[in-house]
């Protein structure tokens, strides 16, 4: 185990290859503990693969370690048990369960299958850690409805709390602001702020620039599956490297 000031999650030159194209070419970032770390870029860049790799997902080289321990050689069921999960582009919502009941199924090691058969017996009741992952992004009053009553950035916040269900160390979100107008960006922004605050790692993957340098303390930039910039907000909005790959003009914090 690790002290309070090492990251949580780490990663050194991680590569990722699909035949002879290196989707990600040794990418090395750190994400600490309540702490929000953006990592931006171009369509194509290789965000999303990176989130694979360390998830699991996708087969890699290179070292990960969370809190210490070597994640390389992990499973991806151990290493989300371990405290390491993520969210998806596409919608990852049942319809036809209740919120609660989506966080459940999380919950449940007999999965949907035997959470659908325990509902047809008795009511299902969310337990302590399903309360506290909606607690934590404000839907406790919400977990009685289903996705489709919920606004758009709650059902993000459903997907996010889904997530977080398990005792979550750090939490990787792949675009969870796609779609939300600037209102609920705005919440979901809020929302991710006080998640972090209670002490998981969150790495932030989003094209929404206003969300990503109002509510990340540091950010990493990529293109064509490399790390080309790292620093705070204001740093990396303003370098010409990043200007000239993904911003097109520099942003203003």
């Amino acid at each position: 185990m690790s002290d309070d000031l090492s990251p949580l999650l780490s990663t050194h030159e991680v590569s990722v290859r699909y035949g002879g194209v290196r989707a990600n070419d040794q990418v090395s970032i750190e994400v600490g503990r309540a702490e929000i770390v953006g990592l931006i870029g171009p369509n194509g860049a290789g965000k999303t693969t990176f989130v694979d790799a360390v998830t699991g997902f996708a087969p890699h080289t290179g070292t990960i370690e969370l809190d210490g321990v070597r994640l390389d050689p992990v499973p991806v069921h151990r290493r989300r048990r371990l405290g390491l999960a993520r969210t998806w582009q596409s919608g990852e919502l049942f319809t036809d369960l209740t919120v609660a009941e989506n966080l459940a199924v999380s919950v449940d090691p007999a999965g949907l299958r035997g959470l659908v058969a325990d509902l047809g017996r008795r009511r299902h009741r969310a337990d302590a850690r399903i309360h506290e992952a909606l607690s934590l992004v404000g839907l406790e009053a919400m977990a009685g409805r289903r996705p489709g009553e919920l606004s758009l950035g709650r059902q993000k916040l459903a997907g996010v709390a889904r997530a977080l269900v398990g005792r979550t160390r750090v939490l990787l979100l792949d675009e969870p602001a796609a779609g939300l107008d600037t209102e609920e960006s705005a919440e979901f922004g809020r929302e991710l702020r006080r998640i972090a605050a209670s002490g998981p790692g969150v790495l932030l993957i989003d094209h929404d620039m206003t969300l990503v340098l109002d509510v990340c303390d540091r950010v990493y930039v990529m293109d064509f599956g490399q790390i080309i910039a790292a620093g705070t907000p204001s740093e990396v909005s303003s370098d010409d490297r990043v200007v000239a790959a993904y911003l097109g003009s520099p942003v203003v914090p």
